[in-house]
C-alpha cells in the first residue's frame, strides 16, 4: 500500500444499545510498520477517546486485541495496515456477548476450563517423577496459547450451537492434559458426549487463524475424537470393560 492514509471503519454500539452498531469512519495516517492497532490507537488518543479498545503487550504475547479485521479474526497488533489495503473495518469478535465498541465479554471462557477436569496423577508414584522427553513434546505446543480466543471466534460450529460446544481453546486444554503420561482421567468420552466435540466437523478453520500456528485440529481435536471412538466402540476395549465390572462386583 503506498497511501499515506488509510481509511479506519471502526464498529460502535454502547453496552445495552438496542440498535445493531453502527461503524464510524476515520482518516488516519500511515507510518512505515503500523499495525491495526496502531491505526485504532492513533483514532482513540487523536480524534475520539469515546472508543473502547482491549490491548496489553502489543507484542501477540497477550492476546487481548482480537478482533475481526475486514470481516476475518485477526490479533490487530500483529496485522500491519500495509498487508491489509486502504480501507479497513475492523469489528469486535462476534461469537462473544458484546460489552461496548471493539470489547467483548469473554468470562464465559473461564467457567468453561474450570469445568474441565484437572490434572490428577497415578498414585504412588515416587518424587521426582521422571517423564520421557517425547511427552512432554507431545503436549507442549499446547501451552503456547494466549487465549486469545480466535479460533472459538471462527468456529462456525460455536456460532450455531454455542451452548453445546465448549470450542477449540478448550479441547486443546483438556488434550494437554490427556496426553500427559502420568494422568488417570480420559476426558475424551465426556468431550464427545457432554461438551459437543462431536458438532465438530474438522474443517480446520480454528488452525488456520491461530496466531501462534497450533495445530488445533490435527493434534488435538482429532485424536481426541479418535480417543473417543476407541473408548466407546472398540470391542475389544467394551469387553475389557465388562469383564473389569464384573470382577468388581463379584470382590464385593
Amino acid at each position: 500500500m503506498h497511501s499515506d492514509t488509510v481509511k479506519l471503519k471502526i464498529f460502535r454500539k454502547d453496552h445495552g444499545e438496542k440498535s445493531p452498531g453502527r461503524h464510524d469512519e476515520f482518516e488516519v495516517p500511515v507510518t512505515e510498520g503500523m499495525s491495526v492497532l496502531d491505526a485504532v490507537n492513533y483514532v482513540v488518543e487523536n480524534i475520539d477517546s469515546t472508543i473502547s479498545v482491549r490491548w496489553n503487550c502489543k507484542a501477540a504475547h497477550c492476546g487481548s486485541c482480537a478482533a475481526e479485521i475486514n470481516n476475518y479474526p485477526r490479533l490487530m497488533c500483529k496485522t500491519r495496515i500495509d498487508d491489509i489495503g486502504a480501507e479497513i473495518t475492523v469489528n469486535p469478535m462476534g461469537a462473544f456477548p458484546h460489552v461496548k465498541d471493539l470489547v467483548t465479554d469473554l468470562s464465559g471462557n473461564f467457567e468453561i476450563d474450570r469445568n474441565i477436569p484437572e490434572f490428577k496423577p497415578k498414585k504412588g508414584i515416587e518424587l521426582p517423577w521422571n517423564i520421557k522427553e517425547q511427552d512432554v513434546t507431545r503436549a507442549q505446543e499446547f501451552r503456547k496459547c494466549i487465549e486469545c480466543f480466535l479460533c472459538m471466534d471462527v468456529c462456525h460450529v460455536i456460532r450455531n450451537h454455542s451452548s453445546k460446544y465448549i470450542g477449540p481453546r478448550h479441547i486443546i486444554k483438556a488434550a494437554a492434559l490427556d496426553m500427559h503420561p502420568l494422568d488417570t482421567v480420559d476426558r475424551s468420552v465426556s468431550l464427545m458426549n457432554d461438551k459437543g466435540l462431536s458438532l465438530c466437523n474438522v474443517t480446520k478453520c480454528c488452525q488456520e487463524v491461530c496466531p501462534e500456528h497450533i495445530k488445533i485440529t490435527d493434534n488435538a481435536i482429532i485424536p481426541e475424537k479418535e480417543r473417543a471412538i476407541d473408548k466407546m466402540y472398540d470391542p475389544a476395549l467394551m469387553l475389557f470393560d465388562k469383564l473389569k465390572a464384573i470382577g468388581k462386583s463379584g470382590s464385593r
